[in-house]
This record gives C-alpha cells, structure tokens and sequence, in this order.
C-alpha cells in the first residue's frame, strides 16, 4: 500500500513524516498505514494546484485533449478493477462483487467526462438575443480554478470519481482529500494519473483527517470552488468555512428516503427493492430508502416476506463468495447505530428482525440487517438519518397519508414509489420533495442524469451535464456592434 502524499506530480513525504492506521472492517485489524497529511501538505497541495492552473498547460488545452488523460485514466481502472476492488473491500468492508461494480461505474464516470469534455470544443458561446440591436451579447463557460473536493468512506474511489472527472474536464485543478477510513484507492487513482503522465500539480491527493487537512481545505484562500458529500453537520461547517471568501461549493449531504408501495405492487418485487434500497452496501447509502410505507392493505403480508428474505441474507467478510452483506465500515459505526436502534425501541419501536450483531461472527463491525416496526413520528429511528443496515416500516391509508409522511422530514435527496398504475406513480413522484425520484425501484443511479436534493440534503447537483456545471463559470461578452457614437458624454 502507498504511503506517501502525491502532490505537484510527485509522491513525497508528509509535512510531519505522520501515518495512521487504516482498519479492515471484517475483522477490526490494522492492514496497512497511510500517510498523515495535516494543513501544511494542504497548502503545498494546494499551492500546486493554483500555479498548474494559473500558469500550466491543463486549462488551455483543448476539450480533446483533456478527453484523451480522462479516458486513460477509465481504461487503466477498467483494467486493474479486481486489484481495486479488492483494496476498497479491505478498506470499507463491501463484498467484492459491489466493489467490482463501483470500479466499472468510477471507469465509466472518467470515460462520460471525456465525453462532455470533447463537447466544449464546440461551444463557441451561446448567443443571447437584445432588445437593442446595437449590441450583441453572448456566453462563454470557462474553468472556475482551483477546486477542493472532500469525499466520504461509502464509495471511496466512485465518490472521487464523480469529483474529480468533471473538475479535470472542465479544465480546473484539484485538491482532493479521501475519507481517512477509506484513503488507499484514493492514492491508487493518484498513481493511475501518474502512469497516464497527467501534469504535474493538475490532481493533488492529501490523505488526512478532517478536523486538519479537511478543514484548512475548506478555508484555504486559494481554492475557488470546494466540492463536499458526507453530513449535515459537517455541510454546515463548511458552508460557514466557505463563507469567509464567498467561496463556490456545492454539498451533497444526509438523507433518510422514503418508499411508498401501493397494495396493487406484486410483493416479491417490492420485497427485492426494498432490500436493495437500504441493505446494498450495508445501508451505508445517502440515497438508502430507509422509510418504507405500505398500504394498509399489502402491509401485514408484505411484512411476512420481508422478514423471511431478510433471514436468508448472507453476513460475512466482503471477500467470501456468496455475501452480501459485510460489516460496517468502522468501530465507531457500529456502535453509533446499535446505540440508534436501542434509543429508538426504548421510544417504543419494534425489531422484527435483527437489531444486533451475528452470533456467529464475532470479530469485525457486523450488523445484522435490521427491520423496524412501530414506531411514532418523532422516534430517531424514523427521523434521522441510521446509515446502515436498518429500515424502518410503517403502514399508510391513503395516497395522500403516504406523500404527507413522506415528504415530513429535513431532508430531500431521494424517494421511491412502487405501484401498477404508472399515472399514480408520476403523481406521486411529482408530490415528492426530493431531488431524485425512482419509480418501481430503489438505487439505481446513472452518471448521464443529476443527483442531489432538496432541503438539508444539499445544494447543488453533481453527474450528468450538471456535474461538469459545477466546475465552469459563466462569462457574458459584449460588444458594441454600431458605427454610431454612443454619444452619452461626448456628442
């Protein structure tokens, strides 16, 4: 495993010469160390990132150009994603075969950037129309500098991926900072650029912890736009950080998703959603619809269902065939939400399946996939956000009841609704306050179209057209076209 920092093209020491350890969830052992960058590799980190724009090639070449680094960078992760998704078991715990996935989807988010990187070649302005015709007037995006991203420990390399991929087609730098639960493919992807002979100072990758290297990033001067996915509380601080220099970000933060499913869904498709929606990578999803409403109807049966197929889930090491569900990314985790679980049945919620850890595994961060019944509006379980394995259900009248409990909440990321009447569907998805909706599935997520959310769930979108949006400022040209004077001062 690496264990430098790799800043200005060049792997190097930490400013303190400090490591830490990095943690496999399966079993709770340290496996490797990664390198302890703190404020001052920031300021280097950034420093390189700032002279790479302001005087390197990177944001003067063509879309083409940059095109050709992006799409080297998907084809060597294509190519090692076995090795890769290996690491990112070791390091979040998720069974290979998720990691594998997130490897080819991290791939294929560099190969779409080169895509719409190619794209700005041909954008020559978008020409706005006047009301007076002695001017012209059009519009031009250009690289808004030096961007920041900080990412969570969920999807470590996929959630690099989404930030770095549109900064570097657009043409910015960056400063990128991982989760220091999850720092090594972070440091992978460095060595990828390295290999692909990216210039230098262009992607900048300072491992650390967030109360040092995270939050001089998100104060630093320098730095022209910062990019921020994990919680509220932490979005909060870094909107006030970002605030000193009016600083560009965008925040994709907490969320605690509904599911309505209507009593004329067929059960065992709404069983194998549901499951999916908040068990698939161990619940640790901001988008895990992990509030479930069923018509009164369905309710009892489909509870029936639910509880038997979440029985027959495999629990184990993310490495062993035929799991899939690992352990929790941390210590700290785990005990954060059997704590949940406890305070929200001593508020009077039910378990009907679950709650606690596996007998029969006993080293690691292990959480049995937990269904909660019973509980009022105000519990914590049904409030806040768990991030786990843990989904809380509760029975609905109407349709109107449903979009009522469903859209109660502080947050707005994601929402899901299951039915055959696909007119019910859109008009309950309209009704929905949320920034992504799903129709007759939960999860599944493209980078061709935006994500991100309403209220506390953040501000901005990332992927899609949107996410290289993030990353350009808008320039307005205009020009006098007339052989008149003007004639205001001087007659």
């Amino acid at each position: 495993m690496r264990e430098q920092l790799y800043i200005d093209g060049k792997w190097m020491e930490p400013a303190l010469n400090g490591r830490f350890e990095v943690r496999d969830p399966a079993t709770g052992e340290v496996f490797a160390h990664a390198p302890l960058g703190t404020s001052d590799d920031i300021d280097q980190a950034v420093a390189a990132a700032r002279r790479a724009f302001d005087e390197g090639p990177w944001p003067r070449l063509t879309g083409a150009e940059r095109a050709a680094y992006l799409r080297a960078i998907a084809d060597r992760i294509l190519a090692d994603k076995e090795r890769l998704g290996r690491i990112e078991v070791l390091d979040n715990g998720k069974p290979l075969p998720e990691a594998v996935w997130d490897m080819e989807d991290a791939a294929g988010c560099f190969a779409f950037y080169a895509g719409l990187a190619e794209e700005l070649d041909a954008d020559e302005g978008e020409v706005i129309p006047l009301q007076d015709a002695r001017f012209k007037s059009k519009v031009v995006r250009e690289p808004i500098g030096v961007a920041g991203a900080i990412i969570p420990w969920n999807y470590p390399l996929l959630m690099a991926a989404w930030k770095v991929a549109p900064a570097l087609a657009a043409g910015c730098t960056m400063v990128l900072k991982p989760s220091e639960l999850t720092p090594l493919t972070a440091l992978e992807l460095a060595a990828i650029c390295d290999d692909v002979g990216l210039p230098p100072g262009v992607l900048n990758i300072v491992t650390g912890f967030g109360n040092n290297a995270g939050q001089r990033l998100a104060e630093h001067p320098d730095v022209d736009k910062l990019a921020f996915t994990g919680s509220v509380p932490t979005g909060s601080r870094i909107m006030q950080m970002a605030a000193a220099d009016i600083k560009n970000i965008s925040l994709e933060l907490g969320g605690k998703s509904p599911f309505v499913v209507f009593a004329d869904s067929d059960i065992e498709k709404a069983v194998e959603w549901i499951m999916f929606g908040v068990f698939w990578n161990q619940g640790q999803v901001c988008s895990a619809t992990s509030r479930v409403l069923v018509e009164e109807s369905l309710y009892p049966r489909l509870m029936e269902r639910l509880v038997a197929e979440a029985a027959k889930i495999r629990i184990g090491n993310g490495m062993e065939d035929g799991v899939k569900l690992g352990p929790l990314v941390s210590e700290g985790q785990h005990a954060k939400i059997l704590g949940m679980i406890e305070k929200g049945v001593a508020a009077g919620a039910k378990v009907a399946h679950g709650g606690k850890r596996p007998q029969s595994l006993e080293g690691g961060y292990f959480l049995e996939p937990t269904i909660l019944t019973d509980m009022d509006d105000d519990n914590l379980v049904w409030r806040e956000e768990i991030f786990g394995p843990v989904v809380c259900v509760r029975p609905f009248r109407d349709e109107a009841e449903a979009v009522r409990l469903a859209n109660d909440s502080p947050f707005g990321l994601a929402a899901a609704v299951m039915s055959d009447d696909l007119d019910r569907c859109e008009r309950v998805a309209r009704a929905f306050r949320a920034g992504i909706v799903w129709i007759n599935c939960s999860q599944p997520t493209f980078t061709e179209a935006p994500w991100g959310g309403y209220k506390k769930s953040g501000i901005g979108r990332e992927l899609g057209k949107w996410g290289l949006a993030n990353y350009l400022e808008v320039k307005q040209i205009t020009t006098f076209d007339h052989n008149e004077r003007w004639g205001w001062y001087i007659k």
